[in-house]
């Protein structure tokens, strides 16, 4: 299959878990790919995994100067753009008590405040029509102790898909968004959870999901795919949430 064929695709933090398998997916659907990550180890990476006809660029989400020039890079890589995946995030649990403003800001800047400049930015890159798939979180919707700030993003992060596609879909861009559960990526691992509580967490963790398990970014990226390709044409400002039923259990 080529349901993606000659789609010139934008996949930020793309160079591991769920962002590196989808641009996996869209390169073996005939996607041109161009994927985003910060550190040199995951860019090298990626550029060993997915070929020499993937240009992997350097750009930190919190940045909006990173961000417009990014869209830049874009413009003249394609000169236009099909889809675009915003996937760059992080995802920091922590009690109330043990944030600082610092971090504050440095989640929002990530995960709200850089994504939304580089659709700012896009905007005269976008092709008409074209997809843009936000990848959210159920964590918008479930109140689960410590993530107060990190859900706070990922609501705002939700909300756009509707605000902007409202906004944007008279210049044929979509606007739609992927809410994942726990899923097992790279992100996990980067939460700084001691190993003698991991094994804990995870138990924890999997008795909140009826389907009795954690997603994997294969999973994910399959309801990606289906926002970015053609077939969801008639699909706007809607939300796919993949998470093995966590949400049944609010």
């Amino acid at each position: 299959m080529a349901r993606l064929q000659g789609k010139r695709t934008l996949i930020t933090g793309g160079t591991s878990g769920i962002g590196l398998e989808t641009a996996r997916q869209f390169l073996a659907e005939g996607a041109r790919v161009i994927v985003t990550g910060i550190t040199p180890q995951s860019i090298a990476k990626a550029r060993a995994e997915l070929g020499s006809e993937v240009l992997v660029l350097s750009a930190d989400s919190a940045s909006v100067t990173a961000q417009k020039q990014l869209a830049q890079a874009v413009q003249a890589h394609y000169g236009q753009l099909d889809i675009a995946f915003l996937n760059a995030g992080v995802s920091v649990w922590a009690p109330v008590e043990s944030w600082t403003e610092e971090m504050f800001d440095r989640s929002f800047d990530v995960n709200v405040k850089g994504p939304y400049f580089l659709i700012q930015a896009l905007l005269p890159v976008f092709a008409n029509p074209a997809s843009v798939v936000l990848n959210t979180s159920v964590s918008a919707h479930v109140g689960a102790a410590r993530s107060s700030v990190y859900a706070a993003t990922k609501a705002a992060f939700l909300n756009m898909s509707k605000t902007l596609s409202s906004e944007l879909l008279g210049n044929g861009i979509r606007v739609n968004a992927v809410s994942p559960g726990p899923v097992d990526t790279p992100l996990y691992d980067k939460l700084g959870i001691p190993d003698a509580y991991r094994g804990q967490l995870n138990q924890e963790i999997t008795a909140s999901i009826p389907a009795g398990r954690f997603g994997t970014p294969e999973e994910v990226a399959k309801a990606v795919l289906y926002l970015a390709s053609d077939e969801s044409r008639w699909t706007v400002g809607a939300e796919i949430v993949v998470d093995g039923g966590r949400m049944l259990n609010g």
